[in-house]
């Protein structure tokens, strides 16, 4: 890649070389996380520490533009602070409130004399974040940023929890990359994925002394999406889209105009993972881009396509799903791909008719493709073009139409980004609610754009219908995502299957192997605002009728997220709040049973709780249980779940 050499130039020479100015010690409020900037004969460089102990180690600052090299020659000019001090509400995050506190640092760089940039630190109690502030040279406005050497040195004998990032034009219909891939986990530092790095976010263990994950905020139509990219042993640093990425549509280089700020780098720090699973980052670090055009609302769905497949995709099973959506007093129906040949637009309102007499609402799933990638699927060429766009989703709103789920992106290029603002935008004109799926990491877009709900970037239920493999791997990925994935962004999943079968009849097809507590705690597990969930219209009479009640009533809207105990891949035990009723929930892919006392402080001693567990057969069951003051004795064995719900 371009800029290797001047990495490696970086690590090598520009740490040792004497300093030319006192460095810059950054605090946060507490005072236990803290960021050193330094320059080193020209090199600007940054070291974060948590409680004394070093989470990155000198590390590589600046970027390079087709107008200015900011990666040597440097000067630190001066290191202003203060405090930031922000309030918000959100209904689509982890945590409904959020009170967001930070010290902020503009450190002022300079070259040859001219203010050529600041290096702008966020250093709250658990996350730090930083970005580049780009001026004008002289008469220039624009520029092309050909690199960053943004970098992140990781203390010796860390260890990895990395999703490898895919190549171009690959998998089905050539839509990589999908960002649907697994995770290695527990692994080694010194390894690149496939030859592409990694998607973000990304976890690593330093040791026993505590956990980062890194990532990135603030994304939109003026920059490129980013990955992670391993370099050497212990040394990554940002990287960015590849060519071929979107059938090589797009530079892989953003265009900004001067004065430019690009998306934060984001850094979240614990002792435990308590705050890796906690942390409201993604959303801390940016401002709503428009206001929303009307008051959206949000809630459960059903969905045919995961058990039906696209022959499912018809007049009848979606009316009857919309009856199936009522009778579970869930919000909407998502009618998957094909609807336009096999239902066709004129069934389609009568279909939108029907639902609103049921008091259920549609989303309607579109390819997102002009000429990136193979994927035939229907509607197509909707998504792509303002004017085709636009006259869509008039039809939407006329129709009544409550949202759209838009495929097959596969790209983090800047004209791809710029797609995903734009069909935000338009959509929010029309009052419409956006999911998206074979798309990228959402970067704090929750709160950017406030009709956006949740994306996919993670390998999600479909691959449970298409391979016993990813059946058998349910509880390991369930495992990992609330500690990477979903720290950062919602989660389109679309489990919660209570189906034994990945199939219509119930009687064929892939083989779900973990229990049906499992599947309610995942409804909790996996946050996303709006859910449509792998059930299917059978299940009202062949699935235990405490599971249907569950699903019936678990929300899909936070005000509250607790981690309790876990690790990833291994098991999770995390805590949500809806309102002031509780649900404590766990899943084990462990080989063996997970027996913990645990100490819930949301609960009262003498409280009632509802408690859904598993024996060793994975035959769950529902019992009332008093809380007592040591604390709740549970055990979650192999592919199984708990529930605890305060009634």
């Amino acid at each position: 890649m371009k800029f290797s050499k001047i990495f490696y130039f970086l690590l090598l020479m520009g740490f040792s070389c004497p300093t030319t100015k006192a460095a810059e010690k950054i605090e946060s409020p507490n005072g236990k996380t803290t960021v050193v900037v330094d320059v080193n004969d020209g090199h600007l460089s940054y070291q974060v520490s948590h409680n004394d102990v070093v989470f990155i180690e000198p590390s590589s600052l600046g970027l390079k533009t087709n107008v200015d090299d900011l990666t040597q020659g440097l000067s630190l000019k001066s290191c202003a602070t203060t405090t930031v001090n922000d309030a918000y509400d959100l209904k689509t995050i982890k945590q409904r409130h959020v009170d967001y506190v930070a010290t902020e640092a503009v450190c002022q760089v300079e070259k040859d004399g001219r203010h050529v940039m600041d290096v702008i630190f966020r250093v709250s109690d658990r996350d730090v974040a930083f970005r580049y502030k780009l001026y004008p040279k002289r008469d220039t406005r624009v520029a092309v940023v050909e690199y960053e050497t943004s970098g992140f040195v990781m203390p010796e004998g860390t260890t990895t929890f990395l999703c490898p990032q895919s190549k171009p034009m690959g998998g089905f219909a050539r839509t990589s990359p999908s960002y649907e891939t697994s995770y290695t986990l527990d692994d080694e530092m010194g390894k690149n994925g496939w030859g592409e790095g990694y998607t973000f976010p990304c976890l690593f263990k330093n040791g026993d002394k505590g956990w980062l994950l890194i990532s990135e905020t603030g994304t939109d139509g003026s920059y490129v999406g980013c990955r992670l990219i391993n370099e050497t042993d212990n040394a990554y640093c940002i990287g960015f889209p590849q060519a071929g990425e979107n059938n090589g549509v797009g530079s892989t280089t953003p265009q900004v105009a001067l004065p430019s700020e690009t998306p934060w780098r984001t850094i979240t720090i614990g002792t435990t993972l308590a705050n890796i699973v906690e942390t409201t980052v993604a959303t801390d670090l940016v401002q709503p881009k428009y206001a929303a055009s009307r008051d959206y609302t949000y809630g459960k769905g059903s969905w045919s396509w995961i058990i039906g497949m696209d022959q499912s995709c018809n007049f009848d099973e979606q009316k009857r799903y919309i009856d199936f959506s009522a009778a579970m007093g869930f919000r909407s129906v998502l009618v998957d791909a094909l609807w336009d040949v096999q239902i066709g637009y004129e069934k389609m309102a009568e279909l939108a008719r029907y639902g609103r007499e049921k008091g259920v609402g549609l989303f309607l799933w579109y390819n997102s493709n002009g000429v990136w990638n193979d994927a035939p699927q229907t509607p197509k060429g909707k998504m792509d073009r303002s004017g085709a766009r636009r006259k869509e989703m008039q039809w939407m709103k006329d129709n009544g139409i409550l949202g759209i789920k838009v495929d097959f992106f596969g790209g983090d290029k800047q004209t791809t980004m710029q797609l995903y603002e734009d069909i935000l935008t338009d959509a929010n004109d029309f009052g419409l609610q956006v999911i998206f799926h074979g798309c990228t990491l959402p970067r704090g877009w929750e709160r950017m754009y406030p009709n956006y709900v949740a994306s996919e970037a993670v390998l999600a239920s479909e691959n449970l219908h298409f391979g016993q493999g990813a059946c058998d791997a349910e509880a390991r990925n369930a495992a990992t995502h609330p500690f990477i994935r979903n720290a950062v962004g919602s989660m389109d999943f679309g489990g919660s299957a209570l189906n034994k079968r990945y199939n219509a009849d119930n009687n064929s097809g892939t083989r779900r192997i973990t229990s049906d507590v499992f599947a309610l705690a995942t409804a909790v597990l996996f946050q996303s605002s709006v859910q449509h969930f792998a059930l299917a219209p059978n299940n009202l009479t062949d699935a235990p009728a405490w599971a249907i009640d569950f699903m019936k009533q678990v929300p899909t809207t936070w005000d509250e997220t607790r981690f309790i105990d876990g690790y990833p891949g291994r098991y999770v035990i995390l805590a949500r709040r809806s309102g002031d009723k509780w649900y404590v929930v766990g899943v084990n892919a462990g080989e063996t049973t997970v027996t913990k006392t645990l100490l819930l402080p949301m609960f009262t001693k003498g409280a009632s709780l509802a408690v859904y567990a598993d024996d060793q057969q994975l035959t769950g069951n529902k019992t009332a249980v008093t809380y007592k003051k040591g604390g709740m004795k549970v055990s979650i064995p192999t592919n199984g779940g708990l529930v605890v719900v305060g009634q």
